[in-house]
Formats: structure tokens, sequence, C-alpha cells
């Protein structure tokens, strides 16, 4: 196998793997907060509660997979914009692990960023993509987008703030395993 198709395989690989640590460390992360509500509790109360160790290592592990598939990539895509807003998209996911909601702005900060990045980094991933996987990363990247414009608007849709934050990290992690297991199927035989 060449070396450009390892590259991509092992950031597919990175990807797929971070993006369902996180959507199992935010379910874990529930069921063990007592009274938590996915429609009236942000995504982040997990960090600061009795989950909170599971909840923010899985987040710190998403951005360092994320930085290993950003470096993976860089040695086959020349796609610098795309590499640029997932690599910040994996700062959002470190730092929303290591400054909890207990730090206040800086979480704030850096949850837009792991939201918004992470949304525009799905969206320009359609060149590196083949249809129709490219069509879903688009949606799935305007939707992260859409999501977010509503919840800083606090439009929640009568889904709650939680119901809503949900509809703008889901979105984006789904995005991981697509896009990821895009990379991971590239050059395999039938």
């Amino acid at each position: 196998m060449d070396a450009s198709l390892e590259n991509k395989k092992v950031a597919g690989l990175l990807l797929i793997i971070g993006s369902i640590i996180s959507i199992l460390g935010i379910i874990v992360s529930e069921a063990l907060y007592p009274g938590y509500s996915t429609s009236k509790n942000y995504i982040s109360d997990l960090g600061v509660g009795p989950s909170a160790n599971i909840f923010n290592s899985s987040l710190v592990i998403l951005g360092l997979l994320i930085f290993g598939s950003v470096y993976s990539l860089s040695k086959s895509s020349k796609n610098k914009i795309f590499l640029a807003l997932l690599c910040l998209a994996g700062v959002g996911a470190v730092g929303v692990g290591v400054f909890t909601e207990e730090a206040g702005v800086l979480h704030g900060i850096f949850s837009l960023i792991v939201f918004l990045f992470g949304g525009l980094a799905a969206i320009a991933s359609y060149k590196l993509q083949e249809p129709p996987t490219s069509y879903f990363s688009v949606i799935l990247g305007v939707m992260v987008l859409l999501a977010l414009i509503l919840f800083t608007s606090h439009n929640y849709l009568n889904l709650g703030k939680g119901g809503m934050e949900r509809l703008i990290a889901y979105p984006a992690l789904l995005w991981g395993i697509v896009f990821g297991g895009y990379l991971t199927g590239e050059g395999s035989k039938e």
C-alpha cells in the first residue's frame, strides 16, 4: 500500500475512534449524573459533576486523536484550509476538556471553537471526498452551523438548551465517523 493511502487510513481511523469515544463518553456521563436532563442541562455540565473524569477525558482524547489525524493527513493532503479547520476543532475539544464550565469565559471560547471549526471542517472536507459522502459532510456541517446560530441566539426550538446543543455536537461527531470511514475505505478492493 502506498504511503499516502496508509496516512489517509490512519487519519480516518483516528477520527472514527475519537468520535466514538466522545459519543460514548457523553452517554456514559449522562447515565452517571443523577438528575441530568438532556433537555435542560448543557452537555458541559457533565464536565463538573460526578461524571467529570469520563466526560473531560473523552474530549481531551478526541482532541488529541484529531491532532493525530491532521498530522497523518498533512502528509498526503494539500488542502491546508481543511487541515487548519480540523486542527482548530481539535484545539477546541482539548480546551473544553481541560477548561470546564468552572473556567467561565475560557470554557465558552473553547466550546465555540470546537463547534464552529468542527462544522466548517465538515463542510470543507467535501473537496477530499466523492459524492455521495461529500454531500453528507456538507449537510452535517451546515446542520452544526445552523444549530450553533440558533443556540447562540437562545432559539432552542422547544428542545431546551441541552437538546439544541446536541444538534450542534452530534452532527459534528457523526461527521467524524462518516469522514473517517471514507478515508479508511479509500483504495479498498471490492
